[in-house]
This record gives C-alpha cells, structure tokens and sequence, in this order.
C-alpha cells in the first residue's frame, strides 16, 4: 500500500507504532519496522544514553527504518535530539512541545521530522518551519491528549497543509485505518494495539488489563490542570477524579500519578499504576506477533478499500 508516507519513509505499509513513554522500547520498535511498519524507540524521560543504547539494539534486529520519539519537555532533550543526529537515525517524532529549536541541525542531518499535533494551528506552524510530515492526533488516543476528535482533527489538519498527514487515536483495526484514508491521512500511527502483541515488552498485567477492557472502561484525568491524560479505570483514576472533582490542587494530584506509568508497565500494578491505553481498547480482544498484526491490519484496509471502490 503506497501513500506518501511509505515513500517518505521507505516502509512497506503506512503504520507508525507509536512511540508510547516505558512500552516503545527496542524490542517493540525492530518487530515493527521487520513486519514493514515504522517502529519507534518513545525517549519520554529518559537520559540521552539510554536512547542511544536503544537505538543500537534495534540496528542488531533489523536494517529497516525506524525512528525515534522524543518528548521535547524532557530535561534531556537537547541531548537526546543530538544523539538522533550522532545515531543517524532516519525519523524523528515530536510530542509535547514544538520541535522548532532542532529542525536545523535535523534537516541539515537528513532526518525526517514528524511532529504530533492537536490543532490546525499546530500543523501550520510545523509545516512552515520545514516538517516533513504531522502526525494529528484526537482524544481518543491514550496518554496525554488534546481536546478534537480525531474524526474531526484529520480532515481540517489535511485540507490545512500540503504535507503528508497521519492519522492517530482510536485507531484498533482495518475499519479505522479505511476511516483514516477517507478523512485525507496518509498513513496511521497505532499505539495501544502494538502493547498487547507478542514483542511489547510491558507486564503481563497491563496487556491482560487492555484485552479485558470494555468501551466504557477509558477515564480522562488532569482536565482541571490542563494536562489531561487517557488511562483505563481503576483504583488511582478513580482517587483522582474524586479529588480532581473537590478542587485539589496540581501538587496533591501530580503527587497521586508519580512513577504510576512505570508502576504500571514494569511492576504490573494496574490497580495504584497509569494504565494507559486509548478507547479503542474495548475493541483490542487478541494478542499477536506486530507481523501477524500489520498484516492483518493491511489485508482489512485493503478489503475495505477495494471493496468500498468496486461499489461505486
């Protein structure tokens, strides 16, 4: 399936896998760039060593493109976005912030920059300061979120700019990904299915919490401090609101939700820990290698595709 962004990226599919902070880890990224999508190593926090040692581990499992997200509020990011350029890594997706501070030394690296965006505004702005790509993400996604859908956010980002646009949040199957294609993307970017497959190297508990999740189980927390995050409901979302719902302030909240990701992803507590996850976890019901996925993925879109065309 050729769009734009498989020629930008040389990929054999559309599919970005999302570069989710504590999941996106070398093991994950190379099984998805092996299977013909882009894996992402997430650099969330992390020192700039840690991403480097990450990035040498995905070259020894595959010689497919990959990339690297890096959330530009880190206090390593400066770091982190010199040893993308050392690495010679290929891609670069942004989250948190606006990447305009590196998008020199990238460009003049070669690197594709992709940045994920929650407004038309957004999306402007990256285009005209050199952006390959965007990445317009809803509110359906998990983790931190804007405030559009994205069944609303893909065609007004697509119509905005003149660069490549790839649909994120809410996407779990073929459906979504016809749906994308539909409203003007030209690739996905999928991250809570990639965190039950086969590779995804989270606890046990947090992959049995998203394929037992129903369509109702998805909470939004931090509203009230303008940081609003998408996490499936459990003991500390439901602490939260109740505290978010009696005025606490962003101290006393920031307090409840400290280490909750990692509590969650690495220890397996999905009852105190961030177990975050989009609203398509209500549709996620089987585990998978990322290959058997994509595939899966693809034959789906290209049935519905095809089928939708020979109708008209």
């Amino acid at each position: 399936m050729k769009t734009r962004i498989s020629s930008l990226l040389g990929i054999k599919y559309p599919i970005i896998q999302g570069g989710m902070a504590w999941v996106a880890e070398y093991h994950l990224a190379s099984a998805v760039s092996e299977a013909g999508g882009l894996g992402l190593i997430g650099a969330a926090s992390a020192p700039a060593e840690w991403v480097r040692g990450q990035i040498r581990e995905v070259r020894k499992l595959t010689d497919k493109p990959f990339g690297v997200n890096i959330m530009l509020m880190s206090p390593y990011a400066d770091d982190v976005a010199k040893v993308i350029v050392e690495e010679k890594v290929k891609v670069v997706t942004t989250g948190a912030g606006s990447p305009e501070k590196y998008m020199k030394m990238w460009k003049e690296a070669g690197i594709r920059v992709i940045p994920v965006i929650a407004s038309v505004a957004l999306a402007k702005r990256m285009e005209k300061c050199g952006a390959d790509a965007v990445v317009a993400e809803g509110c359906e996604a998990g983790g931190h979120i804007g405030e559009s859908t994205t069944m609303t956010l893909v065609p007004q980002a697509a119509d905005a700019v003149e660069i490549p646009v790839i649909a994120a949040g809410g996407i779990g199957d073929g459906r979504g990904i016809a749906a994308a294609f539909m409203l003007g993307a030209e690739g996905v970017q999928m991250g809570t299915h990639f965190v039950v497959t086969d590779e995804c190297q989270v606890h046990e508990n947090y992959k049995e919490r998203i394929l037992k999740a129903k369509d109702i189980d998805s909470r939004v927390t931090g509203r009230t401090t303008g940081h609003p995050v998408r996490a499936l409901r459990n003991d500390m979302t439901k602490q939260y609101l109740e505290l978010e719902n009696k005025g606490a302030g962003f101290e006393e909240l920031e307090q409840l939700t400290l280490g909750g990701l990692r509590r969650a992803v690495v220890d397996g507590d999905v009852k105190t820990g961030s177990v975050m996850a989009g609203q398509i976890a209500g549709l996620v019901k089987e585990r998978m290698s990322c290959r058997a996925l994509i595939e899966k993925l693809m034959k789906e879109t290209k049935d519905l595709l095809e089928g939708r065309m020979a109708d008209e």
